[in-house]
C-alpha cells in the first residue's frame, strides 16, 4: 500500500472503487428505511395498547330512520340553478355566458 504525506499527515493513497460507494449508499439508506418500518411498527403497537387500556365502550346506535325519497325532478330555484350552471361552463369553456344554451337539466 503506497502511503503518502499531506501536510505532514501520512495518507493512505488507496482508490475506492465507485461500485463500493454505490453499495454502501444504498445499503445504509435501505437499513435506515428498515429501521424506520420497524420504529414505525412499535410505536403502533404502543399506540393500540395505549389506546385500548383507555377506551370506552361507545353505547350502541338505533337504527336511523328511514328517510322520505325527495320528489321527482322538483328544484325549487331551477332559474338560479340554470344560472349558476351556465356561468361555470362559461368559465370553463372561457366563452360568454350568452353563447351557451342549456337545453335540460337532469339529476343523475
Amino acid at each position: 500500500m503506497p502511503v503518502e504525506t499531506l501536510n505532514g499527515a501520512q495518507v493512505l493513497s488507496q482508490e475506492i472503487p465507485t461500485w463500493f460507494v454505490c453499495a454502501m449508499g444504498m445499503g445504509i439508506v435501505f437499513i435506515g428505511l428498515i429501521c424506520l418500518i420497524v420504529l414505525i411498527k412499535i410505536f403502533g403497537k404502543v399506540s393500540e395498547l395505549v389506546a385500548g387500556k383507555e377506551a370506552v365502550p361507545a353505547p350502541v346506535a338505533a337504527a336511523p330512520a328511514p328517510v322520505a325519497a325527495p320528489a321527482a325532478d322538483v328544484i325549487p330555484n331551477r332559474g338560479e340553478l340554470v344560472a349558476a350552471v351556465s356561468a361555470a361552463l362559461a368559465e370553463e369553456l372561457g366563452t360568454d355566458v350568452q353563447a351557451i344554451r342549456i337545453v335540460s337539466i337532469k339529476r343523475v
